[in-house]
Formats: structure tokens, C-alpha cells, sequence
């Protein structure tokens, strides 16, 4: 195969190229992955330098404000400053696609209305919710978060949403429930993936988490941001939040939960599981298998080398909510 060159974490590559002969078979496509380092989510850290002041185009893209919604009082203030949401709604991963930042302009082709959300599996009443449920259903209230990507950036972000635990409550898991998945939206004409032919990714883009870590104070369905709905660029109309967790463990655009005995596979565990584990949890100690996670760097304006660099910190800093399901 036709070697990648591995740029620096924070520069973005013109292209990526895998010769034919890599798709021969899957276990010799997964194994090429691995072995280019998988740059769909390392070398695509850096972006465009990012601006607070955005045209109209983008700005028609921000959703459409929310009242209805009350501010929890203990997700105030993570000793972070909020980071602008023209610099957070510019700068995304969402592999379905593409892989730059900058794909707030093709994410408008998801179609977010009307949406529905199919829960089923091991519960006792098996569900599905349309978009009002989504606002209307569930008490609606503001968390102000840090969420932290795998590739070493950073964000505090103003969430909308309710606990994960409301829906559990909603459905009634069975006794045999240990593991929830969850589904991404995929349609290969709407959201075809990267630029490329990776043809034989795990689409659709599906997650995982104990049903111990779902009923967690701090796991959290969003339907907005910044005290609007949220944008598609974002995973409208509702996504997954886990801030101790490594962003890619918040699926977007969410079309079924199921609920099972058996742990499910993930998107990226299956592409290169020695880089992108099940649990995924914020560990500053436990490096990527190609850079440190000991620093991050905090989304802002300028070049992504010119963010500010801080501390990363265990769990996110939110140990004191989630120690105790990894003792």
C-alpha cells in the first residue's frame, strides 16, 4: 500500500490516499487503518483558524432558541470560561460527512424533521419518540459542560437537554440489561463519509455504554446548545453527552437505543481497538498509542497551535461523580 505521511497532531492533511489493494478484504482494510494511524481522527486535529465572527449562512445553521428550560444550578461554573459558539459551531468532528473541522455547511443536509427514536431491546416498555417528545417530554435544563476529544482539544460547552437516567426511567430496563447501544442516522446518499472510498466502514456510526455509566448523574441526552436547539453540526436533533468521557463516545443524531446483556461492538473500537477503547474515559496517564493525553489544548480564535494548553484532567474533572463505576 502507498505510505501516509503522519503530520503533526495539529495540521490538517490535503488528502489521505490508500491504494486499491487495501480493500481487498476487511481484516487487510482494518489492519492498513491501524497501520496509517488512522488519520480520519488524528491528523485532523488542526482546522481552519477559526473566527468569532461568522456570516449569515452559518449563522442560519445555530438553531432556533429554547425557553423552556431551567438552569441546574450544579453545572454552572467549571472553573473554564464558556467557549464561543461561532468558534464551537465551526469546528466539529462528525465523520458522516467528511473529515475536516470545518463541515457545518455539509451537516445541513441532515434531515432532523420530523425524527424518531426507537428504543427497544431488554425493557419493559419499548418506545419510540418523536421530536416533540424530545422537547416537550423530559424537563429541559441547561448544564455547562467540558467536553474533551481524544485528539488532545478542548471545549466547555452550555448543553440542553435531561438526564439519560429520565429515559431509563421511561422505558424500564429488565434485570437482564448490563449494556446500551446506541445508533447514529446513516444514509449513505445523505451522509456518505469520508472523501475517500472507505467503503467498508462500520456505518452506521453506533456506541456503547454500561447501563451502570447511562444512569450516571452526569450521562446526558442533548437537544440543544447554547440556549437554542441544537444544530446539525452538533448531532441534531438529539446526541449523546458523557463529559468524562473522550468526545467520540457522544453519538450524534441518535435514531435507536437498544438495550442488551452482552456488550456491543463500537465504531472506532472495531476500526483500531488498541487506540480507541470501549470505556474511553479521560485518563491523562494513559497515552494514545501516538501522542501524549497529559495536555489539551482549548478551542478558540487563531491558529490551533496559539490555543491555550492546560492540565488535562482525570475523568475531565468530574471524578467525583464517576470514580466509583471504575473502582
Amino acid at each position: 500500500m502507498s505510505f501516509i505521511h503522519i503530520r503533526p497532531d495539529w495540521q490538517l492533511p490535503e488528502k489521505l490516499a490508500t491504494t486499491e489493494a487495501a480493500f481487498l478484504n476487511r481484516r487487510k482494510f482494518l489492519k492498513n487503518l491501524a497501520g496509517v494511524g488512522l488519520g480520519m481522527a488524528a491528523t485532523s486535529c488542526a482546522g481552519r483558524s477559526l473566527k468569532a465572527q461568522g456570516n449569515e449562512e452559518f449563522s442560519n445553521t445555530l438553531g432556533e432558541p429554547l425557553s423552556n428550560f431551567t438552569v441546574n444550578p450544579a453545572f454552572t461554573d467549571v472553573g473554564r470560561p464558556v467557549t464561543e459558539q461561532m468558534f464551537a459551531s465551526r469546528y466539529n468532528n462528525f465523520y458522516e460527512f467528511g473529515l475536516t473541522k470545518n463541515i457545518w455547511e455539509s451537516a445541513q443536509k441532515l434531515p432532523s424533521d420530523p425524527w424518531k427514536l426507537e428504543v427497544s431491546g431488554l425493557v419493559n416498555k419499548p418506545t419510540t419518540y418523536d421530536l416533540d417528545d424530545l422537547y416537550a417530554k423530559f424537563p429541559l435544563e441547561e448544564r455547562i459542560y467540558r467536553f474533551r476529544c481524544v485528539e488532545a482539544w478542548a471545549m466547555v460547552v452550555p448543553w440542553l437537554g435531561f438526564p439519560m437516567r429520565q429515559l431509563l426511567e421511561d422505558v424500564e430496563p429488565t434485570s437482564d440489561a448490563k449494556y446500551v447501544r446506541f445508533e447514529s442516522f446513516y444514509d449513505e446518499k445523505i451522509t456518505p463519509g469520508p472523501s475517500f472510498s472507505f467503503s467498508n466502514l462500520p456505518w452506521p456510526y453506533h456506541e456503547g455504554l454500561r447501563i451502570e455509566e447511562m444512569a450516571n448523574d452526569l450521562a446526558f441526552f442533548a437537544v440543544g446548545i447554547y440556549g437554542r436547539t441544537m444544530p446539525k453540526q452538533h448531532g441534531a436533533p438529539i446526541r449523546m453527552v458523557v463529559p468524562w468521557k473522550y468526545g467520540f463516545k457522544g453519538g450524534k443524531s441518535i435514531v435507536k437505543i437498544e438495550f442488551l446483556a452482552e456488550q456491543p461492538t463500537t465504531y472506532w473500537n472495531t476500526i483500531s481497538p488498541n487506540e480507541y477503547k470501549f470505556e474511553a474515559n479521560v485518563e491523562p496517564d494513559v497515552s494514545h498509542p501516538r501522542w501524549s493525553q497529559k495536555r489539551e489544548r482549548l478551542v478558540g480564535s487563531g491558529e490551533p497551535w496559539d490555543w491555550v494548553k492546560q492540565d488535562t484532567l482525570l475523568y475531565n474533572g468530574y471524578g467525583e461523580y464517576v470514580a466509583d463505576l471504575y473502582a
